[in-house]
């Protein structure tokens, strides 16, 4: 993806991604080439990364490429994590067809460290002694409950609302970012806000859909009291009995109630398609969203987005993890090739290529991030945005089978907001698909 940044900013990616270049070479020692020497004739090493989505890593593969040459690098990624995650059990029980590299999304890494044994441990690569450089709760929730390193974390997805501008002023209300976030200093505030501007026949709804809303009240309300959703941390389905469940399955009822959602799951072709249709006016934005929000609107609707404060404050929406299966034949290398692209400085040339949020700390307070603005949307503050909502980030639980709940209860929401349920019958069903899910 593309993005307008400073011309200091482009200087200060350069210079540590030298940096980081010059320290993987460094460090890729006695144990790589121990590794090269199970090759054939110590020729070119394929690694395989497989990823979701976009963690804004095309350049450092060429970086990493350009300073190994022994190394070339198969980058494979789809799109959705819903297609994403079967192929890789599959290719974990088979015990081949694996990336070498491959990436573990919040919602389905405690579902893989059951499976621990199929994957590495880091520490044995020397990946133990960057642990002062992550975020205390990312640096933990990489490892096993025996203490295995099983992963290095990637990004964080501190949340931020946005909105269009033009939608906005068409409907009478305001468009300055400031003055939208004071709109809906809750979630109760957003609905009445929404209800405003359903009032002024844009020809737009006011939301994407259910699930972006769902999940994003789900996190803020479980992160403030009881710390998981629908596994407790033994494991256990609570989802009939957890307030957390209950307060946002009741606030996208009511979203839908009030006609607000364009009724459109996020990812999806029709999703998509969305933005340039100019269907809706808002949607939940992670920051790794903003790149998604550009690829899909386009050129035209430049300047057109913004983001604001996420209604409710704090609260977050993915972030992954990197390992490396046990199947690999070339684990050294690949824990090399993790480590570089988890380190601080490949963090923040990630962060500015696809605006996914660090999980290392180290320039958390340097302008290249606090200064950082996004051209695209109307010169947002992404970087104070997004820095003050890692601050307020408190992890969650999320049990092994958080996936398949979650995708069955978010079945659930998108049949009523075609009407195929009603509301008064939605919550049930919901509880019975998702006991049904965790079995």
């Amino acid at each position: 993806m593309k993005y307008t940044l400073r011309r200091r900013q482009y200087a200060g990616v350069a210079a540590v991604l030298a940096a980081a270049l010059a320290t993987s070479t460094a460090c890729s020692g006695d144990g790589a080439n121990e590794a090269s020497n199970d090759t054939n004739t110590g020729g070119t090493i394929e690694l395989t990364v497989d990823t979701f989505g976009n963690f804004g890593y095309e350049a450092l593969f060429k970086q990493y490429e350009a300073a190994h040459s022994n190394i070339k690098i198969k980058h494979r990624n789809v799109v959705r994590l819903d297609d994403y995650t079967p192929r890789l059990q599959q290719w974990l029980a088979a015990g081949s067809g694996a990336g070498d590299v491959v990436a573990l999304e919040e919602g389905i890494l405690v579902q893989f460290k059951n499976q621990s044994d199929k994957f590495a441990n880091l520490a044995d690569h020397g990946a133990g002694s960057m642990q002062a450089g992550f975020l205390d709760w990312k640096w933990e929730l990489g490892k096993t409950s025996d203490g295995k390193l099983m992963g290095l974390g990637t990004d964080i997805g501190p949340l931020g609302l946005c909105y269009r501008t033009d939608l906005f002023e068409q409907a009478g209300l305001p468009t300055n970012r400031d003055e939208v976030s004071k709109l809906w200093p809750d979630w109760d505030g957003f609905i009445e806000t929404g209800k405003k501007f359903a009032a002024a026949n844009t020809g737009a709804k006011f939301v994407d859909g259910a699930n972006a809303q769902f999940n994003t009240v789900l996190i803020q309300e479980a992160g403030r009291d009881i710390g998981h959703t629908y596994f407790d941390k033994d494991d256990q389905l609570v989802f009939d009995s957890n307030p957390a469940i209950k307060k946002a399955f009741d606030t996208v009822v009511e979203i839908n109630q009030e006609g607000l959602s364009a009724n459109l799951p996020s990812f999806t072709p029709e999703w998509s398609a969305g933005f340039k249709q100019g269907s809706f006016a808002t949607l939940a934005c992670p920051s790794w969203m903003l790149g998604i929000v550009q690829d899909n609107a386009g050129a035209d609707l430049a300047g057109k987005w913004d983001v604001a404060a996420v209604p409710g404050g704090g609260g977050y929406w993915g972030g992954s993890w990197l390992a490396v299966p046990e199947q690999s034949k070339h684990k050294a290398e690949a824990a090399e090739l993790a480590k570089f692209l988890t380190s601080p400085e490949s963090h923040l040339a990630a962060y500015l290529a696809a605006n996914t949020f660090p999980s290392s700390t180290k320039y958390y307070q340097d302008p290249v991030i606090t200064d950082r603005t996004d051209a695209y949307f109307n010169d947002a503050p992404v970087g104070k945005i997004f820095g003050e909502g890692a601050s307020q980030v408190k992890p969650v639980y999320l049990g092994s089978k958080n996936q398949n709940v979650r995708q069955e209860v978010e079945n659930v929401l998108l049949a009523l907001g075609q009407g195929e349920l009603q509301a008064d019958q939605a919550w049930q069903r919901a509880i019975d698909v998702a006991k049904n899910a965790a079995r």
